[in-house]
C-alpha cells in the first residue's frame, strides 16, 4: 500500500463531502488546529505552522466549495460542468495499446 499526499487529500475531501460525517470532520479539524498535540508541534519555528496552514487552507477551500454548491442549488443555478457529463453525451471507447 503506497502512501501519498494526493490520496490523503482525496480521502479528506470525500469524507468532508459526505453529509453523514461532514460536521465530525470539520469539528475534528478545528480541534486539531487548536490543540497542542500535532504531527509537527507548533513550537518548531516553520514546520509547526506549515501543517496547520495546509490543513486550514484545505478546510476553508472545501467548505467554501460546499457552501457555493449549496447556494447554487438553492437559487436554482445549474453548473455547466454537470450538464456536459451526463450519460446521454458519454461515449464508451475500447482503448488499444499501439507499439
Amino acid at each position: 500500500m503506497s502512501f501519498s499526499i494526493q490520496s490523503l487529500y482525496t480521502w479528506y475531501r470525500n469524507v468532508l463531502r459526505n453529509p453523514k460525517y461532514r460536521w465530525w470532520v470539520i469539528i475534528g479539524t478545528v480541534v486539531y488546529l487548536v490543540s497542542p498535540i500535532d504531527i509537527a508541534p507548533d513550537f518548531i519555528p516553520v514546520v509547526g505552522q506549515v501543517d496547520d496552514l495546509l490543513l486550514l487552507t484545505l478546510l476553508v477551500s472545501e467548505v467554501s466549495g460546499l457552501v457555493i454548491d449549496a447556494w447554487k442549488a438553492r437559487t436554482g443555478r445549474v453548473d455547466t460542468v454537470n450538464e456536459s457529463t451526463s450519460k446521454d453525451n458519454t461515449v464508451d471507447v475500447d482503448a488499444v495499446s499501439v507499439k
